[in-house]
């Protein structure tokens, strides 16, 4: 074909490709439009058009292409740029279509083999005109969308004012929910509807709403059932985690993460969405299709789920006002009930106070000052004023209960007479029974058919009768009636009780005159007794007070001495403290004494003696003193002198030596002279005592310390000696303590062979590591943890610390030393609780020596054999501490089965000095006797180089002292075994 034929040609095909794009509407149709021409062309392989590239993977695309991640960032930078770029690979070119209202691009394929630079310029004139069609197909169809868009908008809104109208309506709620499932319907496929709500606060929902094609049947029948009863349904999982649910049964199955029930018959598709207030759940909307063409949408979700919380909020608007009226009208017909029983209770009120009146009128005249008659009169007319008693009559029992007798009578019919023998009528009916009576003819015939009453009534046949008995404690003593002759004045149960008060008031009356004369006739005979009593009173009181002057002094006095007691002299310190307070210039004094020795004389002499001695001392004491002083015996022989006032301590000191020298004058008690001594403690007493006790206390403490001082002396108190009795009670809170906190240590202190210093054994020695006071030696706790009772305790802590620790260190050529005290010594089992320690330590007995001294030999030197015989034949050695200091009887150091002897410090602290030859001369006596008996000697003590040589030179070969180690844990000398190992 020529180029004049080829020309027609092409102006052929454009002109197709025109109309083909002026009939295209919709971005689709032109993309298929621009795809075919550009197909066309020789160059191009295949072509695409895309748009809405705004997120991958929800582009639009024609033909259908998916576009691989790579290629997003080609595409985008030419949207962003406007002109063609081609690929990586570069077989193709990406050209933008047009930029508004969004970027659309056309995406061509090169044959291989064309020219890349020409397929830009050969496209150009066509897309620039295709650009335009679609970017107002573009445009169209974003006006379309937003057009539907809006039209759904108002389709909602109308829907949801509809709802809101029906909820602020008058129709009730079936008509209200009807009118919801019609609006719902207008918005999507709700054939199939129901709405459940939640009651949280009881757990229960409620199918307020069922409509279903399938199952006509509301479950729970429209009322209240408990949440449970749906558990696991579609629906309860909806209710439960307040999310949506969509889909076939397969769908729906993977959406939950439990089983699946299932209700009622199986759908074809399901939607159901929570009814949601303030993020919780209040209930459920659910639609369904039966029909397998009618599915639901993520639209269709969206909107239910919006329309669902304004339901919710239609619903509770609704059944609040539903609510608010129910209660409006409970309310109304409350207060209308309440407005009735208020009316009553008015009326009641009105008649209450008007009683009250009355019976008020009633108890006034029961005390008024009139006579009896009047009393009467005026008590009827106030119960006329309440009741018909226009006949009314009183009667009362004569003193012998034989007679009636009617003091006040009114009858509008008969009286009665004025007093009758008792029979069997209805008066006596009442006094024999002693409980009201009502009654009419009726009631009165039957009674008389039971015998209780008499036939024949006595008086007049009245149509309604009534009595109340008149009592008196429990005592009847008359009746007042009332009776009525006409039928429309019978009496009722308030006209009983009215007379009853009226009967109580009138007894009253009675016994209140009756008491009167009585109380005037008891007043005579009183005030004579009165008389004669007072006589008898007067002598009684007399005698009391003699009585009770002797028991005050047998009370405040010793009824042995007839001194003061300890009570009075404390009342007596206790005055004299008072006037101190007021005046602080002023002082006591007060002298505790004991007489010493005093229970030697009872032991020696018996009792009677002693009492001799006690009364003679009591004397002696007495002249000792001037008024107002005094002197009190406390207890046994034990008393105290107060001086109320001393100028100065001189004063009190003169007394004390007077009483020392007045009681060591000769005594001859029972055939005997004695010559009693005693101990005096002084206390002074000025304004910084609160109490006599504190006063007796600071005496007593001056007291001990002159017997601690070797008695027949007096002591003074001073803050020294109260602060070592406080310092004792501390330190033994202390020492129990430390017991329980394990605060006590051994330290050790080495023995030495002297002629190379190897150490052979150690002297286990007792320190307490005080949290307050650091580390303290035995000198500083010893004596007081004796005084205590402790130190038993506080040794085998001890002696079970210090066997533990040598068996868990070092090797086992050592011994080691304790000192044993006589206490334990004389203990019968002190040898086998040894040993049980050491079994439980196990520490071999051939390392252990005990330490005894020579007095706790001499303390029963039998017993102390016999144990250290037992523990010698186990392995445990003695050394005898101390030696040279005491007795040193010969007699029981060869007889005893000793390994050591300890020559005290005392003999090797003289070694080093110039000219000393008796120690020397002891030492070497001590070492030839030791070396005689075959017992080794351990020198105590060595200081210094000289002690050493010279006790070497003398043949000791064993010592122990600061020169050679001072006292440590053992920790210092010794390493654990498994550290030597």
């Amino acid at each position: 074909m020529n180029d004049v034929d080829a020309k027609p040609a092409s102006d052929s095909m454009h002109l197709i490709w025109l109309t083909r794009l002026i009939a295209a509407n919709t971005p689709e149709e032109v993309a298929k439009v621009i795809v075919g021409v550009v197909l066309d062309r020789p160059s191009c392989k295949a072509a695409s058009v895309l748009w809405s590239l705004d997120e991958p993977g929800k582009h639009r695309s024609i033909p259908l292409a998916a576009i691989d991640a790579d290629d997003w960032t080609w595409l985008y930078a030419v949207a962003t740029s406007g002109t063609p770029q081609w690929s990586r690979q570069g077989d193709r070119v990406a050209l933008c279509l047009c930029e508004k209202p969004e970027p659309a691009l056309l995406v061509v394929t090169v044959h291989p083999g064309h020219e890349r630079s020409s397929v830009p310029d050969d496209l150009k004139a066509p897309i620039v005109l295709a650009g335009q069609y679609l970017r107002r197909a573009l445009e169209w169809s974003e006006l379309q969308y937003s057009h539907q868009q809006l039209e759904r908008s108002e389709t909602l809104q109308r829907a949801l004012f509809a709802i809101s109208d029906l909820a602020g309506s008058d129709r009730d709620m079936p008509d209200m929910l009807r009118g919801i499932h019609a609006i719902v319907s207008t918005l999507m496929y709700a054939e199939n509807f129901y709405i459940v709500q939640l009651y949280r606060e009881r757990n229960t929902i409620r199918f307020l709403y069922f409509v279903d094609v399938e199952d006509p049947v509301s479950p729970g029948d429209g009322q209240d059932m408990p949440l449970q009863e749906i558990e696991h349904s579609l629906t309860w999982y909806v209710i439960n985690d307040g999310k949506a649910r969509m889909g076939t049964a397969e769908q729906l199955l993977a959406q939950v993460s439990g089983p699946v029930i299932q209700i009622g018959p199986d759908s074809h598709d399901w939607l159901g969405v929570p009814m949601l207030r303030d993020g919780q759940p209040g209930g459920a909307l659910v639609v369904q299709s039966y029909q397998p063409g009618i599915s639901f949408t993520r639209e269709d979700l969206n909107l239910l789920e919006f329309v669902g919380s304004h339901i919710l909020t239609a619903l509770e608007r609704k059944q609040t006002k539903e609510d608010l009226e129910r209660r409006v009208q409970l309310r109304t017909l409350q207060l209308a009930d309440a407005n009735r029983v208020l009316q009553l209770e008015v009326l009641e009120r009105q008649r209450a106070e008007h009683l009250q009146t009355a019976l008020f009128r009633i108890a006034q005249l029961a005390t008024a000052d009139i006579d009896q008659d009047e009393f009467y009169r005026r008590v009827h007319s106030v119960v006329g004023e309440l009741l018909n008693a226009e006949n009314f009559f009183i009667g009362l029992l004569s003193d012998d209960r034989l007679k009636l007798t009617f003091p006040y009578m009114v009858d509008a019919f008969k009286l009665p007479p004025t007093s009758r023998a008792l029979g069997r009528g209805l008066s006596e009916y009442v006094l024999h029974s002693g409980i009201a009576l009502r009654a009419d003819n009726a009631d009165i015939e039957q009674m008389e058919v039971l015998g209780e009453i008499a036939p024949g009534r006595t008086g007049s046949p009245a149509l309604c009768w009534l009595g109340v008995p008149l009592i008196v404690g429990d005592e009847v003593i008359g009746l007042v009636t009332v009776q009525s002759y006409l039928e429309e004045s019978a009496y009722g149960q308030a006209d009983q009780e009215l007379l009853t008060f009226v009967a109580t008031q009138i007894a009253n009356s009675l016994t209140r005159r009756r008491s009167a004369e009585s109380l005037r006739r008891a007043y005579e005979q009183l005030e004579h007794r009165v008389e004669e009593r007072t006589q008898a009173l007067r002598k009684e009181i007399i005698e009391r007070e003699r009585i009770q002057d002797q028991l005050k002094h047998q009370v405040m006095h010793d009824s042995l001495t007839g001194l003061p007691n300890r009570g009075y002299l404390r009342d007596r310190i206790d005055r004299v403290l008072n006037i101190i307070r007021h005046d602080p210039q002023r002082r006591l004094a007060l002298l505790y004494l004991d007489v010493d020795r005093f229970k030697i004389i009872n032991d020696s002499l018996g009792h009677l003696a002693g009492d001799e001695v006690l009364k003679e001392v009591s004397a002696r004491l007495a002249s000792c003193v001037r008024p107002p002083d005094l002197v009190a015996r406390l207890a046994g022989d034990e008393f105290a002198i107060l001086l109320e006032n001393v100028e100065d301590v001189s004063v009190a000191t003169a007394v004390a030596q007077r009483v020392l020298d007045a009681l060591g004058a000769p005594m001859p008690i029972a055939g005997k002279e004695l010559q009693p001594t005693a101990s005096v403690g002084i206390a002074i007493g000025d304004a910084h005592y609160h109490d006599a006790d504190e006063v007796l206390r600071d005496a007593d403490i001056a007291l001990y310390r002159a017997k601690d001082l070797g008695r027949k002396r007096f002591e003074l108190f001073d803050e020294t000696l109260a602060k070592n009795v406080v310092d004792v009670l501390a330190m033994e809170v202390d020492l129990r303590h430390a017991m329980q906190h394990e605060q006590f240590e051994p330290y050790f202190q080495p023995i030495c062979r002297l002629d190379g210093g190897h150490v052979v054994g150690y002297e286990a020695l007792i320190r307490w590591n005080h949290p307050q006071r650091g580390l303290l030696r035995p000198a500083d706790f010893l004596k007081i943890a004796e005084d205590s009772g402790l130190i038993e305790e506080i040794d085998w802590r001890m002696f079970g610390l210090s066997c533990g620790l040598l068996a868990s260190h070092g090797s086992d050529d050592t011994f080691m030393t304790f000192n044993v005290s006589a206490l334990h010594l004389r203990r019968g089992d002190f040898d086998t609780r040894l040993i049980q320690l050491l079994d439980k330590t196990g520490l071999p007995p051939s390392r252990l020596v005990a330490e005894v001294t020579e007095g706790a030999l001499l303390d029963n030197p039998e017993l102390v054999r016999g144990t250290l015989d037992r523990l010698r034949s186990i392995g445990v050695g003695a050394a005898l501490d101390d030696f040279g200091t005491g007795y040193s009887s010969l007699s029981y150091l060869h007889s005893l089965p000793l390994r050591i002897l300890k020559i005290d410090r005392a003999f090797v602290l003289e070694l080093d000095k110039d000219g000393n030859t008796n120690s020397t001369t002891v030492v070497a006596a001590i070492l030839a006797l030791a070396r005689a008996l075959n017992i080794k000697v351990i020198a105590e003590g060595i200081e210094t180089e000289a002690q050493r040589d010279a006790l070497l030179a003398m043949g000791c070969e064993m010592g122990q002292g600061y020169l050679l180690g001072r006292p440590a844990p053992i920790r210092q000398w010794l390493e654990p075994h498994a550290a030597t190992s």
